[in-house]
This record gives structure tokens, sequence and C-alpha cells, in this order.
């Protein structure tokens, strides 16, 4: 039956091109998701050497404390901050690269966009550590051109948690936007001016609606992540950056104690897929 459905859709001359792809898929995401769905049912690892059972009891410690929620909905306004923040300023560099730099000014720019791939994500984080710190490459700047002394410090704070996320993700939500302004026809922007539409109209009643599929996948892109990332907010935010994921990778590294971890990243991964889910109707409008 799956052989005739697949003959009717026209997959199968595709699929042996496609098995390889989906088949280390589904290895490299559901086994591993079904290990640790296995462990967050556990009171103890099996390789441990001591005795285990099943039990409820990690995905009750959930909601036994105030603690896990709090940080979490603090994680899910990270998510939501970060992805805001992208959008401003990757939705118009992708408006300039897409509909006004032509030939070789494109080029350099795109590079310098797709950049931040080139480099570990590690090697971020500690480079904006070395900008952002008292007496670090922003606050020696601005003291050198600035007549009165100023004293930059934002390290282990909640804005420079904002800013390495930001330069992390940001590249998601420009190349995304880029593809979909541009496959935007230039002579529907012509003929909208040609009308009398401001650019203010044009942007707003044509420009952002037809680009719309490439803001939701680069928010998408974003949000996922970093609601979960803990690399940033432990090392640019120190105590205000404690959110939800840097918990779960204490729960693993620090504690070992990876059935609590593994349930608390089920609850997160739920979560996210609710959001998702309830997000689905205008996800869809908007494609």
């Amino acid at each position: 039956m799956a052989s005739a459905l697949a003959g009717r859709s026209g997959i199968a001359p595709a699929l042996p091109l496609l098995s390889p792809a989906y088949l280390w898929l589904a290895v490299a995401i559901f086994l591993p998701l079904s290990a640790m769905a296995f462990f967050s049912f556990m009171t103890d690892l099996p390789m441990a050497g001591r005795d285990w059972s099943f039990t409820l009891r990690n995905y009750a410690a959930f909601f036994s404390t105030s603690l896990y929620p709090t940080l979490l909905w603090a994680s899910l306004r990270l998510g939501l901050e970060v992805t805001f923040w992208s959008a401003l300023i990757g939705f118009p560099a992708a408006y300039v690269l897409a509909k006004v730099l032509k030939g070789r000014g494109r080029e350099a720019i795109f590079l310098l966009v797709i950049l931040p791939f080139w480099s570990n994500g590690l090697v971020r984080v500690f480079s904006w550590a070395m900008v952002l710190r008292e007496g670090g490459i922003l606050d020696t700047a601005l003291n050198a051109v600035l007549p009165f002394k100023v004293n930059i410090d934002l390290m282990y704070s909640y804005p420079a948690v904002i800013i390495g996320l930001v330069h992390s993700y940001v590249p998601y939500m420009v190349l995304t936007c880029y593809l979909t302004l541009q496959a935007i026809d230039d002579s529907l922007i012509e003929a909208a001016r040609s009308l009398g539409a401001s650019r203010l109209q044009v942007l707003r009643r044509l420009v952002l609606p037809l680009s719309m599929p490439g803001l939701v996948a680069g928010a998408v892109l974003i949000f996922v992540p970093v609601v979960g990332s803990f690399m940033e907010p432990r090392i640019l935010g120190g105590r205000t950056g404690t959110f939800y994921g840097t918990v779960i990778e204490d729960q693993f590294v620090a504690v070992f104690n990876w059935p609590l971890g593994a349930a608390l990243s089920f609850i997160l991964l739920s979560v996210v897929l609710l959001i998702l889910a309830a997000a689905s109707p205008v996800i869809r409008r908007a494609q």
C-alpha cells in the first residue's frame, strides 16, 4: 500500500535519494530522543551501577517548586526578545541586500552577514566578553574619543545575554528574509510607487505581507534554540544568566542527574511544540 501511495504521489523515483537523508534523521533525532524519554522516567541511570526503577518523580519536580516554571517563563521571554531584536535588525539588512545593493557590494555585505557561521560559538561569546567588560574594547574606545570618562561594563547582565544571542542568531533572520524579498518582483514595487503609494505604504501593504514567510521562518529558527540556550547566558550573564537551559545543562554536566535533566528537557520540548501548534494558524496564513 505504501509503495502504491508513493507511486501515485510521484515520490517513488526520488526514494533512493531521499532514503539516506531520512534514515540519518531518524537515527540522529528519534533514537537519542527515545533514549532521553526512557531516562526521564527512571530514578537513576542504569550505567551508574545502582538500583533503578520507573517513576514520575522527575516530572513532578517541575510542578512541586516555583523555580522551574519561573525559569521556563524567563527563557520564553528571552526567546521572544531575541527574536524581536533579530527581526528588527535582520529585516532591514535583508531588504538592503535584496533590493538596494547590487554586484560586489552585495557580495561583501552578504559575506559579513554569514561571517558568524565561520567561527566557533564559544569564540563569539568570549569575544563579546572582551568587548562588554569594564576596561574592554568598547570602554577603551569610548574613553579615547569622548572628552569625559565613561564606564561601560555590561558583563554579567541581561543586556549582555541579549547582545550575544542576537549576534549569534540574527544571520538566520537575514537569510530567510533575503530569500523571500529576493522573490518579490521589482515591477510590483515600481507599480505601487507609480500609483502614488508612499515608501511606507509600499513597505506596509506590499513588502511586509509578501516577505512574511521569511519572517516567520526566521522567527521559528531563532526562538526554538534560544529558549534552550545555555552558553551565552552562562558566560555573558553570570548570576543573572540563570535560565531554564542552564539548569538543564547543570543536571547533565554538574549534578549528573540525567533523569531530571531529561524530564526538564521534554517539558521544554512540549511547551515549545504547544506554542508552535497554537501559532500554526498564523504561520499558515503568513505562508
